[in-house]
């Protein structure tokens, strides 16, 4: 199973819609991606989760995780196949584990769509750590901000 990651800043413009749904297809047909793995934080994961929902519409292997920085999750988690709580989680205080479960994620995904704008604060960060780990030919990283 192949699988993709996603983030981006929260406040990301509602013009990447159309973004998000060219790459996820992108993903699923081009790289064999049948696994999309999402926060729930802000605009950008809103609306990659919906790009899933709808692709799902014509691949229904694909499956849509939502990744779980802390335990219990407060939310709705019904619009998911599954959740993701990566281990050791449990340790990290509350206020700085969303970026870690992030890293997680870079650490161990094959395949990034991400929106990093330049914008000063962790998704940057994260994204460089992204593109260190493709120039080892060790992921894929595409960032939505290139193509606006």
């Amino acid at each position: 199973m192949k699988t993709c990651f996603f983030i981006g800043h929260r406040d990301a413009p509602e013009t990447l819609r159309s973004l998000l749904d060219a790459s996820v297809k992108r993903h699923i047909n081009e790289y064999g991606v049948t696994e999309f793995v999402v926060g729930h934080y802000g605009r950008f994961d809103y609306m990659a989760a919906s790009a899933v929902q709808r692709a799902k519409e014509r691949h229904p292997e694909v499956t849509l995780t939502l990744l779980l920085p802390y335990y219990p999750f407060p939310y709705n988690t019904s619009d998911y196949d599954s959740t993701y709580y990566p281990e050791g989680m449990e340790n990290i205080p509350k206020p700085f584990a969303i970026v870690r479960a992030n890293e997680h994620m870079i650490k161990n995904g094959e395949y990034l769509i991400c929106y990093d704008a330049g914008v000063v604060g962790n998704t940057g960060k994260l994204v460089k750590k992204a593109l260190r780990r493709q120039a080892k030919g060790e992921m894929h990283v595409e960032n939505l901000a290139e193509l606006l």
